[in-house]
């Protein structure tokens, strides 16, 4: 920003910390306190904005926007399973549509998140282990698949230590009247990041962590994913049901591959028809495994594959109407 401090980030960006920061320190204890102030651009909108990466290992913590709520995700529950991952919504976080700053502290034991200064989430039982808030900070983006958000960024921070109740509020003014953390604060910061430089693609650590961020000249995920399985890939929101759509755009090619390998007396039209449909999907998300802004994943070859099968079905069901009505249409047509 060129008149105030901030990092804004456009419809893909990212940006990567030079190391990988360890944000809890097992002899210290596990309590950490991470303060994030930003504003989305739209409220309607959804991507990460903030998750520490460990090559080859999913994320244990990470911020996202998702249309006007906030989810986090941070450790394991109690009652779940070691694969189990903790999933937390703060409704409405992002309604108003102005800058939000958020709050979220643990003791290691539970965790409880801040909205401007005020308990958004109670503070819920969870098991925090000592590497969730260990690895590469990665601030606008996700890792595996791309996961942009787009808005303003106006400050970051992560303490050793749990913030209180009072405490969090007098951050949250501190950095409203300063655009920094109070000075007791700052003391027990891990890592730092005010975005004052107004130039350049570094961001530099305030905290002396020596870990800075760095912008890079063309937008890229870290560890792609290729092929990314459908039971992974699945989740309850408009934008997994939208690959839906997939099956739509492809009866077309399924129609019109049948209906030519028809005209051509070729036995077994369907099943070539289908097949042809499943190559061309699969190699459209090898593909998109080198491409930065789309997925890679099977769910698309699927849903491609299904759209292919039904406008083969479709082509077949419009051919063995019209034969009989025009009895002059070759015979092949209703024999495949």
């Amino acid at each position: 920003m060129a008149h105030a401090n901030g990092l804004r980030f456009g419809t893909y960006g990212t940006v990567f910390g030079s190391r990988p920061l360890v944000a809890i320190s097992a002899p210290e204890g596990l309590e950490v306190t991470v303060e994030i102030w930003l504003q989305p651009r739209g409220t309607w909108d959804s991507g990460t904005f903030l998750t520490f990466h460990l090559p080859g290992k999913s994320s244990e913590f990470s911020l996202r926007q998702s249309q006007t709520d906030l989810l986090v995700k941070a450790g394991r529950r109690e009652d779940e399973s070691h694969s189990k991952a903790a999933y937390f919504y703060v409704r409405g976080a992002f309604r108003r549509g102005g800058p939000a700053f958020i709050t979220v502290t643990t003791d290691g034991q539970s965790l409880g998140v801040y909205l401007n200064g005020v308990l958004a989430l109670p503070r819920t039982p969870l098991r925090i282990s000592a590497n969730v808030l260990t690895g590469r900070l990665i601030l606008g983006d996700s890792t595996g698949q791309p996961d942009s958000w787009s808005g303003e960024m106006f400050g970051l921070a992560i303490y050793r230590g749990q913030f209180t109740g009072p405490q969090v509020r007098d951050n949250y003014m501190a950095w409203k009247q300063t655009g920094r953390p109070e000075i007791a604060a700052q003391e027990r910061a891990t890592a730092l990041y005010t975005f004052d430089e107004h130039a350049g693609c570094l961001v530099h650590d305030k905290a002396g962590s020596g870990v800075d961020l760095s912008i890079p000249e063309k937008y890229q995920v870290l560890d792609k994913i290729v092929l990314e399985p459908f039971w992974t890939e699945f989740e309850v929101s408009l934008s997994y049901w939208d690959a839906f759509k997939n099956i739509v755009g492809f009866i077309p090619f399924g129609f019109c591959f049948y209906a030519y390998l028809t005209t051509l007396h070729i036995r077994r039209a369907r099943l070539i028809t289908v097949g042809l449909g499943a190559i061309v999907s699969f190699t459209i998300e090898i593909l998109q495994a080198f491409l930065p802004t789309r997925d890679s994943g099977t769910t698309d070859i699927i849903t491609n594959t299904l759209g292919t099968w039904m406008g083969a079905a479709a082509c077949r069901l419009s051919m063995l109407i019209l034969v009989r009505f025009l009895s002059w249409l070759p015979s092949a047509y209703s024999h495949n």
